[in-house]
């Protein structure tokens, strides 16, 4: 019997999959535990439909982060930080003040686990923030650090 996967089944195959299995399994686990449905005509054409719509959400989401990466492309946001003696900084800047400072100076919601800094700012100057935007966009952010 065919059947089409509902649920990941780690013996199986993952959501959406149409996998053979004997009569038996599908029709004493696998249906009654709305792990999948049989494959029939009608399932088989909403499960297409499914996919179509999958397909087309998944473009829009690519063609949106493109969009936000050109736009962060202009944009600098501006930070300040305390110095003690010979230009030595206190402190550090993280992700965290990034976001902050992003959606304060620029009304932009990035998420601070989005923005890749290998380590955190502890120098005064002009920095480019790599911000994974969709696993296939980064964008970059400049990010001015002066003295307080």
């Amino acid at each position: 019997m065919q059947v089409i996967l509902l649920q990941d089944v780690k013996s199986l195959g993952k959501k959406g999959d149409l996998v053979k299995v004997n009569d038996g399994y599908a029709r004493n686990y696998i249906i009654p535990k709305k792990l999948g449905v049989e494959a029939n005509e009608k399932n088989r054409n909403e499960l297409k439909l499914q996919k179509k719509h999958e397909e087309k959400l998944a473009a829009q989401k690519l063609a949106q982060a493109q969009a936000l990466a050109e736009d962060l492309q202009g944009r600098t946001i501006k930070l300040k930080m305390k110095a003690g003696e010979n230009g030595k900084v206190f402190g550090s800047i993280a992700g965290k003040e990034i976001a902050a400072a992003a959606k304060e100076q620029h009304d932009l919601d990035l998420d601070k686990k989005k923005i890749q800094l290998q380590d955190p700012i502890r120098s005064f100057g002009t920095f480019e923030v790599p911000i994974k935007l969709h696993p296939q966009v980064t964008g970059t952010l400049h990010v001015v650090v002066i003295e307080a």
